[in-house]
């Protein structure tokens, strides 16, 4: 088993962290003060080539999931709101047209949203519809020539800067709960859709928005995949974008653990370094441990997707080991700073509530046990390791 990094994507990490440096670093206090990501954002991501999805002969395809989880990471490192504004866009929305859009559909808005010129987003969480993905409410009723879509849609990421969604609604009431909704591809900025922006403290400087559709009309190619599949659909989305999220979370603590880390070595208590007390470089090597045990399981999800298997376990085995390890590891880090880490404008403040955020993205902690349980049941008889 070959655990190197392909030569290629470490220079393409090399080329990023030189892009972070000069083109986020130096505005992302600015950013942070105004809690927005500016549109330019997403078209230097997209000059850069750093989004995990590219368009080829009129067809959206995905890139190296490896390549994509080591992108993630290190624009956590320094911004998990940043971060999170980039996977919105290419993992949920971005996604769901390339898993479920037509050739039409590709070719109409691929080229767009890879250059980052045109921004998506994912809409299907309600007030009463998060974890149970099947209750929500949204609905679509078919008109003549397309579907007219009424309904509110709650804690849109890039929702207020999006301008296409991928939305899923009830097209069939009557339906069994498999079998109710579908999934559209819907114009963001055109007659009927209101955005409210939502006040939080968590993934500065994105957004979270309440999408309001009213009377919205959708054409008949704007279906995506097929009428009555949208449950499947959407959790076909979120199994792919729990990798990414979870390569985000693993950025999240490793981002926290170089601040600590960087302080230690400075920080004199009691006339020694803090990194020179025994207690603290246990910790250290602790969390380290953990980090990295995290992120071979991460690695190990990374491959079963370039690889064209299955990735459903071991995607949910990744998400909730980086959200645990980031937990132990962001407040421990904050905890090194002492007080100076409750002020909003501390480099460390941030990372304890923006894994408080990853932990409920594609799927609560809870959640992602009762996918890794399931997926075991399937082997039922055999052994699981």
């Amino acid at each position: 088993m070959n655990f190197a990094i392909p030569a290629a994507i470490s220079q393409e990490i090399h080329q990023l962290r030189n892009f972070v440096r000069t083109q986020l670093l130096p505005d992302l206090p600015s950013w942070t003060h105004k809690q927005k990501t500016p549109d330019r954002f997403f078209q230097l991501m997209g000059e850069g080539g750093w989004y995990g999805i590219k368009i080829k002969g009129g067809r959206l395809i995905r890139g190296s999931a490896l390549r994509e989880a080591m992108i993630a990471e290190e624009l956590a490192k320094v911004s998990p709101g940043v971060a999170i504004v980039a996977l919105a866009h290419v993992d949920l929305g971005l996604m769901g047209l390339l898993l479920f859009g037509s050739q039409s559909l590709h070719q109409t808005y691929g080229a767009s949203a890879v250059q980052g010129k045109t921004v998506m987003c994912l809409g299907n969480t309600e007030n009463k519809a998060g974890s149970d993905v099947a209750g929500i409410s949204m609905r679509a009723v078919k008109v003549d020539g397309g579907w007219m879509l009424n309904g509110t849609k709650a804690y849109v990421t890039n929702g207020l800067i999006a301008d296409l969604g991928v939305i899923t609604a009830v097209s069939n009431p009557r339906a069994a709960r498999n079998k109710r909704l579908s999934m559209y591809l819907v114009n963001l900025n055109t007659e009927g859709v209101h955005k409210k922006k939502l006040n939080k403290q968590v993934w500065i400087p994105s957004d979270l928005t309440r999408l309001r559709f009213n009377n919205v009309f959708i054409p008949d190619d704007h279906l995506l995949g097929t009428r009555g599949r949208g449950l499947k659909q959407v959790l076909e989305v979120f199994t792919n974008s729990r990798v990414p999220i979870a390569a985000l979370t693993l950025g999240t603590a490793v981002g926290a653990f170089n601040l600590a880390y960087e302080h230690m070595q400075k920080r004199t208590v009691f006339g020694k370094k803090l990194l020179d007390f025994q207690a603290k470089a246990f910790e250290l090597s602790d969390f380290y441990a953990k980090i990295e045990a995290a992120r071979l399981m991460l690695q190990k999800a990374c491959w079963k997707i370039d690889q064209g298997q299955d990735f459903r376990r071991t995607s949910s085995l990744a998400k909730y080991l980086a959200v645990e390890v980031a937990r132990e590891v962001t407040v421990w880090a904050a905890d090194i700073f002492g007080a100076a880490s409750v002020i909003f404008e501390h480099p460390i403040h941030k990372y304890p509530l923006d894994v408080w955020a990853a932990s409920l993205g594609e799927g609560t902690q809870d959640i992602q046990k009762l996918i890794i349980f399931r997926e075991l049941m399937k082997n039922q008889g055999a052994s699981f390791f």
